[in-house]
This record gives structure tokens, C-alpha cells and sequence, in this order.
């Protein structure tokens, strides 16, 4: 192997370099491909760490956020489960 790498001609090593950078910049697009694709970009996600015993700690539009980002994140996960039922039982069935 050390006699490979010695009869490279000089400069080889930018190949190596330009290959590592095309896989991770691949890498972070299948990332950020995903991560899109599954609701992962959400800026309301800090109201999901309250409950109904933080309101006196929030101001009341933030308790009024907190109820609505709440109720939402609540219907898209029925809706979620629904689907991986259905899924699950379509494929149950072939």
C-alpha cells in the first residue's frame, strides 16, 4: 500500500479532499431533504414544552399560542398514526 501511494503523481491528495467535500455537502441535502419532508422546520416547536400548569408563567398570547400550536401538533399526530394504520394494514392485506 505505501508503494501506491508513493507512485501517485503530486497534487493527488485535492482529489481525496474534493471527494470527502462532494459526500458531506450529499450528505447534508439528504438532511435537510428529510428533515423538510418531515415537518422538522417548525419554529413553534417551543410552545410544545408548556402544559396547562405553565399559563401563570406565560403572558396570555403566549398561552393563547401555546393552545393553538398545541391543538395543532395534536390533529397533524392523529392524522400521522392514521396514516401509519392505514399503511400498516394495506400492507397486512397483501
Amino acid at each position: 500500500m505505501t508503494e501506491f501511494m508513493q507512485s501517485l503523481p503530486d497534487g493527488w491528495t485535492i482529489y481525496l479532499w474534493m471527494v470527502a467535500a462532494g459526500g458531506i455537502i450529499i450528505a447534508a441535502i439528504i438532511g435537510i431533504r428529510w428533515a423538510y419532508q418531515n415537518e422538522q422546520f417548525d419554529e413553534d416547536i417551543k410552545y410544545l414544552v408548556f402544559d396547562e400548569n405553565d399559563k401563570d408563567k406565560m403572558s396570555p398570547e403566549e398561552f393563547a399560542k401555546f393552545q393553538e400550536v398545541n391543538a395543532a401538533q395534536e390533529k397533524r399526530r392523529t392524522e400521522v398514526l392514521a396514516e401509519k394504520a392505514a399503511a400498516r394494514r394495506a400492507e397486512q392485506g397483501r
